[in-house]
């Protein structure tokens, strides 16, 4: 017989739940991992503690935010991003066959990986929508605004 055991800890699970929907409610992932409330409250303060999540309010909701540039924690994977990761198993689940009320699809993690796992990744991309027609006017300012130096102090994100 085999053990219960996975591949992720809880913290790999909720990040993965919080990529495939970055608007989820705490309850929800709480759910969909298979632990309490609190102990996914306690993961994504470490998380964002340790600068992998950037946790916003609007509204009376919290928006979460990945740093897919962050490197992992353990030596042995300290090579290889977040983002990498994700890219490999965060597919974004559809709303209909997620079983939790209001969940909305996020895009994947737009990571380039080689070879054949980004065939497989590539498969769960649907394709982008058709542009939007832009005025000359809009044009004119984002030509302007491209030329000015960026500061990235400024930016503040590293996403």
């Amino acid at each position: 017989m085999m053990g219960d055991w996975t591949f992720f800890s809880n913290y790999g699970h909720v990040l993965v739940c919080l990529a495939r929907n970055r608007q989820a409610r705490l309850r929800d992932v709480a759910l969909e991992v298979g632990i309490t409330e609190r102990a996914v409250q306690k993961i994504v303060r470490d998380l964002q503690d340790s600068g992998f999540l950037v946790v916003s309010k609007q509204g009376r909701c919290n928006r979460y935010r990945i740093n897919k540039r962050k490197a992992m924690r353990h030596s042995l994977e300290s090579h290889c991003s977040v983002g990498k990761l994700l890219a490999l198993v965060a597919r974004p689940v559809k709303a209909e066959t997620a079983g939790i009320r209001g969940v909305q699809q996020d895009e994947p993690a737009g990571v380039e990986i080689p070879g054949a796992a980004a065939r497989l990744v590539e498969e769960t991309v649907e394709s982008p929508p058709a542009p939007v027609a832009v005025s000359e006017n809009e044009k004119e300012r984002k030509k302007e605004k491209s030329k000015a130096p960026v500061d990235t102090r400024e930016q503040g994100s590293l996403f």
